[in-house]
């Protein structure tokens, strides 16, 4: 594999790159289309390739659990998924914090609302820190499955399983993908300084040891940058990484108690990484996120938004996002966006047709959706892509969002 930076911006950090892979050419940036077990729910091969899907990331984590001692066997997720797409297999750090203090405390790795509401910029500091006086120091509950030492997890979700670096990397290994990641702890935004230093400390460890792992040449392995919300701690990391023999970089774990901090984070990490080397976000992909991402200099991210709101009825346009289960679509016969090129609206698929199909419980409903989604998030980086080309960059993100908020 190769990654090169073939032109920059002349206003921003944006950049345009390319992969090359035997599986082929990929322009970036670009969105990763989530696969967790090694299949985008509800698409098949041939429509991911009809949506512009460059990329795939799956879930090593529960591709390990679905596979069991058959991953010995595993073809590979370039010829499973691959089909000339670009491969990704995340390291099941993740699922340290998701079946862990996240599960226990119903949070997301960015912002929430107490009571199990994610993600809002309604959040406060006080409502948090009241919160906080009420959940942490807790022991681990029915609901946290996880017990993490410095040498590895042992996860309680289904059975027992035991992961650690050595163990992730040769999962990953089997399972073929392009881009692997090192084995790391994913801190939660209620952890202290402290514990989040620690923890930082112990991903550092086993960044190493991922490293030593590695047997393949034929992936690259990306370290992953921790810290939670505290400047000191992701300098420390992204200092720390950056000076090991990796591949490329991830940003990853808690990035804010409230969304409006992740992208602090993000630029706390940048400036200590090394350019020519791509630099994946984990898990981030609204339509305001890509665009600061990626003029931050963001390569690669993921996300389910594109897949997971499409299978509960929520369409993205051009116009923002809308919800196509509501009863004023009923007998609505316009496409579900103007001008759009999908499969779904190509074939003549109409609001009130999908809103149909959705009251059926048919399944065919998820399946139109995620056509829609998965291709507006691909043209949206495909026309990104071309104004870094034109450098027209800035003059193309104010005509997007000018249409997003008429």
């Amino acid at each position: 594999m190769r990654f090169t930076v073939i032109k920059k911006d002349k206003d921003t950090e944006a950049r345009l790159g390319v992969f090359e892979t035997e599986q082929g050419t990929f322009e970036t940036p670009v969105y990763v289309i989530v696969g967790t077990h090694g299949k985008v729910k509800t698409l098949d091969s041939s429509d991911l390739s009809a949506t512009k899907t460059q990329a795939v990331i799956s879930n090593a984590y529960h591709l390990w659990k679905d596979l069991g001692d058959g991953i010995s066997f595993f073809p590979g997720l370039r010829k499973t998924i691959g089909n000339g797409l670009l491969t990704m297999t995340d390291s099941g750090g993740f699922q340290v914090f998701s079946l862990g203090f996240g599960r226990e405390h119903d949070i997301g790795k960015v912002g929430f609302f107490p009571g199990g509401k994610r993600g809002g910029e309604k959040n406060i500091i006080s409502e948090i820190r009241a919160f906080l006086r009420t959940r942490v120091g807790r022991t681990r509950n029915e609901k946290n499955c996880v017990v993490i030492s410095n040498h590895g997890v042992r996860f309680f979700d289904e059975g027992e399983k035991y992961l650690n670096p050595e163990l992730s990397i040769e999962i990953q290994e089997k399972l073929g993908a392009d881009i692997i990641f090192a084995f790391d702890e994913c801190t939660s935004p209620f952890h202290s300084f402290s514990y989040t230093k620690k923890a930082m400390e112990r991903t550092h460890r086993w960044a190493v040891r991922s490293l030593k792992a590695k047997t393949r040449d034929d992936q690259f392995l990306y370290g992953i940058i921790q810290g939670g919300a505290f400047k000191d701690l992701r300098v420390a990391s992204s200092t720390y990484i950056a000076n090991l023999p990796f591949d490329g970089y991830a940003i990853g774990g808690s990035l804010g108690n409230v969304k409006a901090e992740m992208f602090q984070v993000v630029d706390w990490a940048i400036p200590y990484l090394k350019g020519n080397r791509p630099v994946h976000l984990l898990g981030i992909g609204s339509i305001e996120d890509v665009w600061k991402a990626v003029e931050r200099g963001i390569d690669t991210f993921d996300c389910v938004i594109p897949t997971r709101e499409a299978r509960h009825g929520s369409l993205w346009t051009s116009r923002g996002r809308f919800d196509v289960t509501k009863g004023k679509y009923m007998n609505d016969e316009s496409p579900l966006e103007e001008g759009c090129a999908c499969p779904a609206c190509s074939s003549g698929i109409t609001k009130g047709k999908l809103y149909e199909l959705f009251k059926e419980k048919n399944m065919k409903s998820g399946y139109y959706a995620t056509l829609h989604n998965v291709f507006f998030f691909n043209s949206l980086m495909e026309n990104i892509r071309e104004s870094i080309r034109g450098d027209r960059f800035l003059e193309f993100k104010k005509e997007f969002l000018s249409r997003l908020n008429s």
